[in-house]
């Protein structure tokens, strides 16, 4: 009220000072008061000016009486009091906010609605979704769906019903994640076909958008002919179908194969029913593999396995076939329930056997190639297409086992000799020693009966040795001609594989190709001597080396070893004798042919005791008459000398031996002299 009451007055002093100007100057006293109002009348109408301008310019709207009488006491606008005045009472005003209210949808954040597209361009795409605001969109959020139009409706995701700048913000993207998986399930179940865009490659595969979720599209389901630029695919905009669902790892496998697939099996049986075996068509090599070559035959596969392609040995099928090259294969048979079609390449020519049909000869000559090397032999190509197997049995006339790739490696061109032709199986055996002399032809002369000769051993068996003669000629020296004298339990204690033994044949037989060698036989028999120096009777001094069960054994001079029961092993005391002692034993018993010498050494005190002529009999006296426990002084030291060069073959030098037995024969005809 204040302000209104100084705005009138300034009104009213406004309009005197206007009059007081525009009257005609009269007369003044200069002594009167008046000259100093009149003084004072231009300060303060330059004053009113310039309150005029400030004050008048936003009290405009309330120029008028009606205006004024919604202001309140403080001066500010009443609404309340101005929209009263606009004839609405509260009813009426209720009704219509009720009209209002009812144009509008109910939202809350954070949840799915379904929205109406009213506007698209470029860069947004407005939704109505039935609130006092639209959503505006990013237009990249649809890029999955191209032939989105004006009136779709869309599923949005409400993050703000009202930003900082009173906006309405929305997604469409987030609220395709949020129903993505309902989505997903939904058209599992159903089968329906749905779209997704290719975001990228992937090992084995492709990643599509579906639903806002990345789904993985393997490449042996991207079509039925087999893909191999995947990069292809990026971007574009594919109709699939949900084959898998992981919801463990949340993982979502689709097809585009699957689609098409119903129809090709349709094609399939059309195609199956009008094959016929010895049929020839034409086809696209769809994929080549280690064993084979699958062939498109205009919607149905075939395999042409890796024997079918060529006559002739194929390491890989690339040598033949490149990927998508058109090939005429012929039906070799085909299974409608499983439908397989096997298919032949090489069938459309001749076999190269009928073209060389009565070119081979058993004993011809031919040449060739290796193509493939085994353990048992190798392959040999003699023509294209044709192969013979050569034996690793028939690569040497040596009978040591070795592998085919001692003698030959592939790709070798060797001469060989055609061993057998086998027409019905179309099989060739050759053979390369053949090209080489037989060493068993002249056998007779290069290795006659008792000859000696230095051989190799090559290989041992419980029953002997095997030793290699010459190149293919072996022999095989028992185990009972190894030593004279020696026992051997096993011919690996006697020598070593690679060693060279003197041997001589004792025996040829041609016809079975077998030779029997001999070692011990190189020197003469010592056991010849050893009777005369072991005669029954006879006293040695031997050592107890072992007992073994009712018997021990004695080793005697020269290597020798002799039998003692253990009832001929008491002591004059009493006592039994003891492993490792030495005593005296005297030969009971001296077998020849079967090498063995039993002694006692009981016999020697008892003997003794009884003093009786028999004891003497069997003991060798000197020439003198002295009582002889051994061969003479002169004989024992040619003994020791022959003792001193044993060896593990001979036992010593048979010929001094032998000079020993002359000169105890000798000694023994100057007794007979004598007497």
């Amino acid at each position: 009220m204040a302000e209104s009451k100084r705005v009138k007055a300034e009104e009213a002093e406004e309009k005197d000072l206007n009059v007081n100007l525009n009257e005609e100057a009269t007369p003044i006293d200069p002594t009167a008061d008046v000259v100093v109002i009149s003084e004072d009348v231009t300060p303060t109408v330059a004053v009113v000016e310039e309150e005029e301008v400030v004050v008048e310019e936003p009290l405009e709207i309330f120029s008028t009486a009606d205006d004024k009488m919604f202001l309140t006491e403080t001066g500010e606008f009443n609404w309340d009091a101005y929209e009263a005045a606009g004839g609405y009472d509260n009813d009426e005003r209720k009704k219509l906010d009720k009209m209002y209210e009812d144009t509008l949808s109910v939202i809350r954040e954070r949840e799915v609605v379904d929205g109406t597209v009213v506007t698209i361009n470029k860069k947004e795409v407005v939704v109505n979704i039935g609130y006092k605001s639209e959503g505006v969109i990013p237009a990249g959020e649809f890029r999955y769906n191209p032939d989105l139009k004006i009136g779709d409706k869309v599923p949005v995701f409400i993050e703000q019903t009202e930003d900082k700048n009173g906006q309405l913000n929305v997604s469409h993207k987030t609220a395709r994640v949020f129903s993505a998986w309902g989505n997903v399930n939904r058209a599992l179940d159903s089968g329906e076909i749905i779209k997704g865009e290719v975001k990228s490659r992937t090992k084995g595969g492709l990643i599509v958008d579906v639903f806002g979720i990345e789904a993985f599209l393997p490449g042996s389901q991207i079509d039925v002919k087999p893909i191999r630029d995947y990069d292809q695919y990026v971007g574009k905009i594919m109709e699939l179908k949900v084959v898998k669902i992981n919801n463990e790892f949340k993982n979502v496998v689709v097809s585009h194969k699957a689609l098409i697939e119903a129809e090709l099996e349709e094609q399939k049986k059309l195609i199956m029913s009008g094959l016929e075996k010895g049929q020839v068509l034409e086809g696209i090599v769809k994929n080549i593999t280690s064993y084979g070559v699958f062939v498109d035959l205009g919607g149905v596969d075939g395999l042409i396995h890796i024997t079918d392609l060529s006559w002739g040995r194929v390491t890989h099928p690339e040598e033949l076939v490149q990927l998508d090259s058109k090939i005429n294969v012929v039906i070799l048979d085909f299974d409608d329930d499983k439908k397989r079609i096997a298919l032949g390449m090489k069938q459309l020519t001749s076999h190269p056997w009928d073209a060389i049909e009565g070119q081979l000869e058993v004993n011809q000559k031919v040449k060739g190639k290796v193509v493939v090397l085994a353990d048992y032999g190798a392959f040999v190509e003699i023509a294209p297409g044709v192969e013979g197997l050569i034996h690793v049995s028939e690569m040497s006339w040596s009978t040591h086992l070795r592998s085919a790739q001692d003698f030959l490696k592939v790709g070798d061109e060797v001469e060989c000799v055609i061993l057998s032709v086998d027409k019905d199986e179309r099989k060739l055996s050759l053979g390369m020693k053949q090209l080489t002399q037989d060493p068993w032809e002249n056998i007779e002369t290069r290795f006659p009966a008792n000859s000696k000769h230095k051989a190799k051993v090559r290989a041992f068996t419980n029953f002997g040795v095997f030793c290699e003669l010459a190149e293919g000629i072996d022999g095989l020296i028992h185990i009972s001609d190894l030593s004279w004298s020696k026992k051997i339990k096993h011919p690996s204690e006697f020598c070593h594989i690679g060693d060279e033994l003197e041997v001589v044949v004792l025996e040829l037989d041609k016809e079975n190709r077998r030779i029997s060698l001999g070692h011990k036989q190189v020197e003469e028999n010592p056991w010849d001597v050893f009777e005369t120096v072991f005669t029954e009777g006879s006293k040695h001094q031997g050592t107890i080396v072992r007992k073994e069960g009712s018997h021990a054994i004695v080793a005697l001079p020269y290597g020798l070893e002799g039998f003692c029961m253990n009832k001929n092993m008491k002591k004059e005391d009493g006592s039994t004798a003891k492993v490792e002692e030495t005593l005296d034993f005297i030969i009971i018993e001296f077998n020849k042919n079967q090498r063995k010498i039993s002694v006692s050494h009981t016999g020697t005190w008892k003997e003794e005791e009884a003093g009786s002529p028999e004891a003497a009999k069997k003991t060798s006296r000197p020439a003198g008459g002295a009582k002889k426990s051994g061969p003479s002084e002169g004989d024992s030291q040619a003994v020791k000398a022959v003792n001193a060069q044993v060896e593990k073959s001979t036992l010593g030098d048979l010929s001094v031996l032998a000079n020993l037995k002359e000169k105890m024969e000798g000694g023994t005809t100057e007794e007979k002299k004598e007497e």
